[in-house]
């Protein structure tokens, strides 16, 4: 038993060692490894970033559904700083009178928005900014399912008499060029089918910038929504009325 004990001390003051040696060597606060904030904490915005006027009344107006996934939902930024917020910021800076409504759900598919399109009809929106098939590529699903499930959004939007806005996306590239390129052909596709206003590429000026992106180099930054809503705003504004 006294062995035993003894053993048990050994391995407390060893434990006790340890600990207090990683905490002399631990990274210090100016190292990069504590400069990226975990996906699970919000971090703090940049006072450059728009934010809506929450004394606005906007009941009423026009609804403008932001309709996509993790990068509408805005993973990993705060609320106010996701590009559906700062959108709502910029048209009421330019005199538009739209709600914007936040319909982005993380991990979300093409097939998951087709499920999931009459609830966005529920807001009886005037337009909706499709952002969906990211998820898609990055886990290598059928591009042909995709286009049917995107056509398929497009087509029940369009039929209640929704002006539709489609974001394209991207491919990463380890599942070869041909997948790449038939991937972002898919968008163009339905736009041209449908006679629907395009944004090329949601993320342009902000993918594989890493200053523009969280540590997964994924999602945007609020600074990197900032750009994105410049590129969909040229999409949006020719359907806009004042």
């Amino acid at each position: 038993m006294r062995r035993y004990r003894g053993i048990v001390l050994l391995l407390v003051v060893l434990a006790v060692a340890l600990g207090t040696a990683w905490w002399l060597w631990r990274p210090k606060p100016d190292s990069a490894a504590e400069k990226v904030a975990p996906m699970s904490v919000v971090p703090q915005g940049s006072s450059t970033v728009k934010r809506p006027d929450p004394t606005i009344d906007r009941t009423g107006w026009p609804v403008i559904v932001a309709f996509g996934d993790s990068l509408t939902a805005g993973l990993g930024v705060a609320p106010e700083e996701n590009y559906p917020s700062q959108l709502q910021a910029l048209l009421d800076d330019q005199g538009y009178k739209y709600r914007v409504v936040n319909a982005g759900i993380s991990g979300d598919l093409s097939l998951g928005g087709l499920n999931r399109v009459e609830s966005i009809l529920e807001h009886e929106p005037a337009i909706v900014i499709v952002e969906l098939g990211a998820n898609d590529g990055l886990q290598g699903k059928s591009v042909t399912d995709m286009k049917q499930n995107l056509g398929g959004i497009i087509e029940r939007l369009q039929q209640a008499e929704v002006k539709v806005v489609l974001a394209g996306m991207e491919a990463p590239p380890n599942y070869g060029p041909e997948y790449t390129q038939e991937f972002r052909g898919v968008f163009k596709e339905l736009a041209d089918r449908y006679q629907v206003a395009l944004i090329p590429f949601f993320l342009e000026g902000v993918g594989g910038m890493p200053d523009l992106n969280r540590a997964d180099g994924i999602h945007p930054t609020a600074e990197g929504y900032t750009i994105v809503v410049k590129t969909v705003m040229r999409a949006l504004e020719p359907l806009l009325t004042k």
